[in-house]
Parts: C-alpha cells; sequence; structure tokens
C-alpha cells in the first residue's frame, strides 16, 4: 500500500511512501523490543544527553523544515516552525528525568531494602498527528526514550516527511537505529500489531474515531493507552477582563494555524456588558488577516490541510447561517475557490442547538455567544462532548479558579489560551480521551511501578 501526502497549496502530490508489511512491521517490532534492553540500561544521564543532542540536530534542520511543513499542511513560513515549543516540551522533560525517574525508597535498613523503581514499558507506539507533526510527537517521543523505553513513530498521511526527519536527527547523534524507528504503517497493520501486544504502551493523537479504533484493537491486551482526541475548547469573558487582550488572544487562538489546533478556541462565551465590542473588535482583527500561498512572508491565512477538512468547516457554517445565525467576514475579502483554501468566518446569534457549537470544527470558525453571569457561561461551557482546554478572562484569579473547579475540562486557562505548558499534564476528559502527557505525569504514564522487596538478613 502506498501513503500519498497531497499538498494542500495547489492539490499536488507531493510525498509518497510505501506501508511496510506485516513481516516487516513484525520484525521491526522485534528489532525495537531487542535494542530496548540495552538502550534501558544505559545510564539515565546518557539518554538524557542524547535525546537533547537529537532535539539540537532537529533544529539545525529548521530552514529545510518549515517550508516542507508549508507544503505538507499549509502552515504559512512566517511563523517559523515548531522548533520554539518543540524544543522547550523536550528540554523541560529532560530537565525533569532525574527527580521524575528517582526510585521511591521506602525502607533501607540493615534488615530490609524497599524500593519502588520505574521502569520503562518496552516499546511504546507514537501516532502522530499533522497538525503540529514535530510538538505532538516530541511530546511522547522525548520522555519515551529518556525513561528507557524504544519508540516506533507512525506519523500521519499529511505529514510524511516529519517522521523521516526526526529519525535523521536522533541516528546522527548516535541513538541506535532500532531505539527510535520511524515506520510507515497501514491501519490494518497497526491495529494487527496492537492486539498481538507487541507495544508496552500506545499514544495516540487524532480522531475520536481513531481512538476507538486503537481502544478496540488493544481490547483484552491490557495494553496502556494514552489518547488526546480533539476538543471544542471555550472561552469565557468576563464584565471585568480586559477587553483589548481577551480579544486579540481568543481570535488568534481560533484562528492561528487555520484553526488546526487541538486547544483551539471553537467557542466564545462574553458576559453581555462587553458582547458588542468584543465582536466589533474580533472582525476588525480577522479582517486583517490575508489568506493565501504559505511560502508567501505576506501570508497569515494558509490552507487548511486537505480539501475534506474544509468542506467540513463549509457546512457546519453554511449549516448555521441557513438556521439563523449571523456571519459577521465578508466572503469578498477572502477569495477562495472551494477548495483547501478557507475563508476565517464569525458567527453570532448562534445556538448550542448548531453542530458549529458541538462539533469539532478545527478550522478558522468561531461562535460567540452573550451570557449574563458566571452560572449561565459555566453550563454553556459543561454542554459539550469534548474536554480538553477552557480560556477564562478576569482580574479576579479567585473567581476563575472557582469557576475552573467547576468546568468538565483537562487544562483551565486564565488570561491566556491555546498554549501546552510542558511543566503541567497534558490531559482531557469525555471524548478527549484519556491519559496525560508531559509532566511528572508524563514519565508515570510512559513507565510502570516495580516493587523491590529485599530481606537482608
Amino acid at each position: 500500500m502506498t501513503i500519498t501526502c497531497i499538498s494542500p497549496i495547489d492539490g499536488s502530490v507531493y510525498a509518497t511512501r510505501e506501508t511496510l508489511s506485516h513481516d516487516a512491521a513484525v520484525d521491526a517490532a522485534a528489532r525495537a523490543k531487542t535494542a530496548q534492553i540495552a538502550w534501558a540500561a544505559r545510564p539515565l544521564a546518557e539518554r538524557i544527553a542524547l535525546v537533547q543532542a537529537g532535539v539540537a540536530a532537529v533544529g539545525a534542520m529548521n530552514d529545510e523544515i518549515v517550508p516542507e511543513i508549508a507544503w505538507q499542511m499549509g502552515r504559512p513560513i512566517r511563523y517559523g516552525g515548531e522548533f520554539g515549543g518543540f524544543n522547550e516540551r523536550a528540554s523541560y522533560m529532560a530537565e525533569i528525568a532525574q527527580d521524575a525517574l528517582a526510585p521511591i525508597v521506602v525502607e533501607d535498613s540493615d534488615a530490609f531494602k524497599r524500593v519502588i523503581k520505574r521502569v520503562p514499558h518496552g516499546v511504546v507506539l507514537v501516532v502522530a498527528p499533522w497538525n503540529y507533526p514535530y510538538m505532538t510527537a516530541i511530546n511522547t517521543v522525548a520522555p519515551a526514550l529518556i525513561a528507557g523505553n524504544a519508540v516506533m513513530l507512525k506519523h500521519a498521511s499529511q505529514t510524511l516527511l516529519v517522521g523521516e526527519r526526526l529519525a535523521q536527527a536522533f541516528h546522527s547523534v548516535g541513538i541506535p537505529d532500532n531505539v527510535f524507528q520511524n515506520v510507515f504503517l497501514d491501519h490494518k497493520t497497526t491495529a494487527d500489531l496492537i492486539a498481538q501486544r507487541t507495544f508496552g504502551f500506545v499514544n495516540f493523537t487524532g480522531s475520536v474515531g481513531g481512538g476507538k479504533a486503537m481502544e478496540a484493537a488493544a481490547s483484552g491486551t491490557f495494553t496502556g493507552i494514552g489518547l488526546e482526541l480533539g476538543g471544542k475548547d471555550p472561552g469565557y469573558v468576563m464584565e471585568d477582563a480586559n477587553l483589548d487582550a481577551a480579544v486579540d488572544t481568543l481570535i488568534d487562538g481560533a484562528m492561528f494555524n487555520s484553526g488546526q489546533c487541538c486547544c483551539g478556541i471553537e467557542r466564545i462565551y462574553v458576559h453581555e456588558s462587553l458582547f458588542d465590542a468584543f465582536v466589533e473588535k474580533a472582525v476588525a482583527i480577522v479582517n486583517g488577516y490575508k489568506l493565501g500561498n504559505p511560502l508567501e512572508p505576506e501570508t497569515t491565512l494558509g490552507p487548511m490541510a486537505h480539501v475534506r477538512f474544509a468542506d467540513e468547516v463549509r457546512s457546519q457554517a453554511a449549516e448555521a447561517i441557513a438556521a439563523g445565525a449571523k456571519a459577521h467576514i465578508d466572503a469578498a475579502n477572502f477569495p477562495e475557490d472551494g477548495g483547501a483554501y478557507l475563508m476565517p468566518q464569525i458567527l453570532t446569534n448562534v445556538t448550542h442547538d448548531m453542530r458549529v457549537m458541538r462539533e469539532e470544527s478545527f478550522g478558522p470558525v468561531v461562535g460567540i455567544m452573550p451570557v449574563k453571569d458566571d452560572a449561565e457561561a459555566i453550563a454553556l461551557m459543561n454542554d459539550s462532548n469534548f474536554g480538553l482546554t477552557a480560556s477564562l478572562w478576569t482580574q479576579d484569579a479567585d473567581r476563575a479558579e472557582a469557576i475552573a473547579d467547576q468546568i468538565e475540562t483537562g487544562t483551565v486557562f486564565m488570561n491566556r489560551a491555546d498554549y501546552l505548558d510542558p511543566g503541567l499534564c497534558w490531559t482531557g476528559c469525555k471524548d478527549t480521551g484519556r491519559g496525560g502527557g508531559l509532566s511528572v505525569i508524563g514519565y508515570h504514564n510512559l513507565t510502570r511501578p516495580k516493587s523491590y522487596h529485599l530481606k537482608k538478613a
């Protein structure tokens, strides 16, 4: 089977790769399992240093990587790629590794040594998405390798070249070829490998349907699975908010990367006293964007990664407008061809009966609703099948925390949005999935506890 990346820039075939046969995939996993034993036996400090060197090697490729990302998934080159966040996350996980993986000593006396150690799962499968192809992959790849696991990376078909870049970088600094492998697998082979208990842990970032398929494949194997399956993240602007900061941040959170962000803002609730002013400022910001070829430096909004993604957003917006929503952005300001290039849109007069306010859009559209108080905002924020992040805007931290306690979500921000803090657990609830990446908890999920009860006399 051939995997093909169709560039959203011009619809051309940008890259193709052949998938591994079932037997070849089994062999790759067997080599990873063998190599992992020697890798885990290396001193932790050595593994940390090698991963950090591999990260630096990725940074050295950045001038080549940035246009590759544009060609593969459409992000404008003006934003400079992902190395800043990629490096921040990997560096933090390297920094905390010694403490996060340290044994818990219960007793070390003349009579007994009782210790709980964190030991690697063995081989970790990372299935990474296309929207932030480097940052989402490194969230698991770096701590998994540091913890002593071997890693097999299966990247999205839309970003075929990313795994090859990571393999090239890591291998160039001395991480063994079989300890980190970039593999091209079809869905059936992936499911078969999981069902055969090939992996000690599987981390998947993608759609709800994809997450269900991963759980089905792992059923009965007791393989650990980490799932991040998307979101419908809300922002809530209270009457005491810094309005300009709220508009700037929330609209950027809704529109950056053509709205293709796991923790992007997809619905906004504004206190009725600020609603009109918020919408007016939001429209002005969006009207200042330039939709176009992501290889051109002046472009601020590139195409969506695939025509079918753009068509889904068009459908949601059109349904909402037909049901009474008001569109604030004039299509004449953003000429598009009906393909992957999609105009941004701000909608008001929206309700939770509309798909655009309930289903994941993953595109440059956001609905804005007025609310009268915190209780109404909390009810609306929780009226969702997803729970990844929420963004609260107020000058009162105590009020924000009290509201945060009532929101069904994985992360709550106050006066910021759309940011992954590697010191905090990246997690979600409901259809967003389960598990947690990064932070100390990320290491706990990529290892298992092992108890040692040693009687000395």
